[in-house]
């Protein structure tokens, strides 16, 4: 049952990339001297799911210098208003705007206390992510979808870039034997991206009028069962989360020139 979860979630996953990459091209740089704005917030509706949680099997002394034997898996963050953090939103096939810039430190990955920190990182195609381990431990970055690289950091504070050359979404986990660590990463083609913060808040500036089509992607706050993975130092077999499939809400707006736009999601289990 565990191995048709994986290989379920694994189809579904590249279903997604190829039809993010698909969607997403020929964007072109233009002078944008009228755009509007688009803000707005995701809010999460119902009880709020029991945060996922899961042992802490290895290295203690670094990756739970607190003694809770527990780290949260970090998969659905609610704010004290209902605000949910760690949601990519973005703007579905724009084809010109603004040049491409996005928030430096999502584009910069650590591994702190066995934590991928941030833990949703948004890199510009055929830009750089630069990454590195505070950690003094064995990590690996072991990458799967629109990139796929298996980067060991043996020693701490060492950085080790890669072009991400592909758009797309990308995973991200451990296989150093810290296998609660996990993160995502979408490669995208322009700049209307943005993750929200702990209040649910994003914006977009810089929008050329028109009417686009809005997309809120979540990573999903499901856990779907564990699956075998290797620890490359121990050389033993552990169990690893396997998560459920990511959740997407779309909506269209209308930007006018030089004014603000707003945009609201809820979110939910239903």
């Amino acid at each position: 049952m565990r191995t048709v979860i994986t290989r379920c979630f694994v189809l579904l996953s590249l279903l997604a990339i190829a039809t993010f990459a698909a969607a997403q091209t020929n964007y072109k740089v233009i002078s944008v001297t009228d755009g509007g704005t688009i803000s707005g917030t995701i809010k999460w509706s119902g009880p709020i799911p029991r945060e996922l949680d899961f042992p802490i099997t290895k290295d203690p002394q670094i990756c739970d210098p607190q003694g809770k034997k527990t780290v949260s898996l970090e998969r659905l963050i609610v704010g004290p208003e209902g605000g949910v953090a760690n949601t990519i939103v973005y703007l579905k096939n724009i084809s010109a705007g603004k040049a491409l810039e996005l928030p430096e430190q999502r584009r910069h990955l650590d591994q702190r206390r066995c934590h991928y920190i941030p833990h949703i990182l948004l890199v510009p195609e055929n830009e750089i992510l630069e990454m590195r381990s505070s950690d003094a431990t064995l990590h690996t970055v072991h990458m799967d979808g629109a990139a796929s690289f298996n980067l060991p950091f043996p020693f701490p504070n060492q950085v080790i870039p890669r072009t991400m050359s592909t758009p797309g979404l990308v995973n991200l986990h451990c296989n150093g034997g810290h296998v609660w660590m996990n993160a995502e990463m979408m490669v995208v083609p322009h700049p209307y991206y943005a993750v929200t913060d702990e209040s649910g808040h994003f914006e977009f500036t810089g929008v050329p009028p028109g009417t686009y089509q809005i997309v809120a992607w979540h990573e999903g706050w499901g856990l779907a069962g564990k699956q075998q993975a290797y620890d490359v130092l121990t050389e033993r077999t552990v169990q690893r989360p396997v998560f459920t499939e990511p959740k997407t809400w779309e909506k269209s707006v209308t930007v006018n020139a030089s004014q603000p736009s707003i945009v609201n999601f809820v979110l939910g289990n239903k």
